[in-house]
């Protein structure tokens, strides 16, 4: 072999090599969305500065000092639960284990790639559901920022995406109505890098519950809007979780289509033709699309994106999240049974590189 066919073929090897090694270009991703609140996931150990005191174990209850801080709640459910819900440790393992369940369902056993939680005391309680009761699944560790709301409750995140940048909570600004800041929950951004290289920024919330006025629901869909405005347009983004507008309050004064609808994409509008509502208020028989994923697609970066409508649906499935009547089961610790008051919405977002 002469040197010229000797230097074309150690050339011709190192491209091949190069190619070998390089990085497969990554043209077409999905990701699923699940919003998710499970119903006052707290661990059994007292939380000083929070008022989690009906949530532990039964012998822990018997104290004079604590019946007597229960007797002073006015809500007589709330007052029950105070003096009489066990949360002992069997029943923290029912709660974790039907919650577990939930999540399977979806993907066919693997979970969401994404999952916005509402009603989370800490970390260290939904770390335990992933890696104890959902450890095959890929999940990296929980994403949680303790925030300002009386009763303990947060917002987080599970995901199999990494973050791209440290993630930030950001105390609902409500303006005209500070004095009710203690029943608030803070919007938790995180964002995740794509499977090839882009992002995507989640916001994981939990708006003031149906009682608050409008004002300060207008005001929390505003807050939400901003923090959308403030990101790069490179950036996907979603917003998924509880945000307390019920049928009728939508009805009546058009909250989606003035303060939502502008900005996102509502994702059970464009699927979920035949779903009724992810909660069901018994007191006047009416269903709400409490639990929302929202979405709006960066316009700036290398790829496309849009929630394909046939993934969109209420996961509800699993026979322990239904009630006789067909509605979400609260979980009921004396009975052991039910999951949670809301049921999980998802979507799945799909991205392609543009043309």
């Amino acid at each position: 072999m002469n040197k010229a066919n000797l230097l074309r073929m150690m050339f011709l090897g190192l491209l091949l090599g190069s190619a070998a090694c390089a990085k497969p270009e990554v043209r077409n991703i999905s990701v699923t969305i699940m919003s998710f609140n499970v119903q006052n996931l707290f661990d059994n150990v007292d939380d000083p500065g929070k008022d989690d005191k009906a949530y532990l174990p039964i012998e822990l209850k018997q104290g004079d000092s604590h019946v007597a801080a229960c007797t002073k709640i006015d809500v007589q459910s709330w007052r029950n639960e105070c003096l009489h819900l066990d949360w002992s440790d069997a029943t923290i393992d029912l709660k974790l284990t039907v919650l577990a369940e939930t999540i399977r369902q979806v993907n066919g056993g693997l979970g969401a790639d994404v999952i916005a939680f509402q009603e989370v005391e800490n970390q260290a309680i939904l770390d335990r559901l992933r890696s104890e009761y959902l450890a095959d699944l890929g999940y990296e560790p929980a994403i949680l920022i303790e925030g300002n709301d009386v009763r303990g409750i947060d917002v987080a995140f599970l995901s199999k995406l990494p973050l791209a940048e440290p993630p930030t909570l950001h105390p609902l600004s409500l303006r005209n109505f500070s004095e009710r800041a203690g029943d608030t929950r803070g919007v938790l951004q995180a964002t995740f890098t794509l499977p090839d290289g882009s992002r995507l920024t989640g916001f994981s919330v939990h708006f003031p519950a149906p009682y608050h006025p409008l004002e300060m629901h207008i005001a929390a869909y505003e807050h939400l809007a901003d923090l959308l405005d403030e990101l790069p347009d490179t950036h996907h983004a979603f917003a998924a979780g509880d945000f307390n507008t019920t049928s009728k309050e939508d009805a009546t004064a058009g909250v989606l289509d003035k303060f939502a609808r502008p900005h996102w994409i509502i994702a059970h509008d464009i699927g979920c033709d035949s779903c009724r509502g992810s909660y069901f208020y018994h007191r006047d028989s009416t269903w709400s699309f409490l639990d929302m994923i929202l979405f709006a697609p960066g316009r700036g970066g290398k790829t496309t994106a849009q929630i394909r409508a046939d993934s969109v649906q209420i996961a509800n499935k699993f026979a322990a999240q239904r009630g006789a009547d067909g509605t979400p089961l609260p979980f009921r610790a004396a009975e052991r049974t039910g999951v949670s008051d809301h049921w999980p919405i998802i979507a799945t977002i799909e991205f392609a590189k543009k043309q």
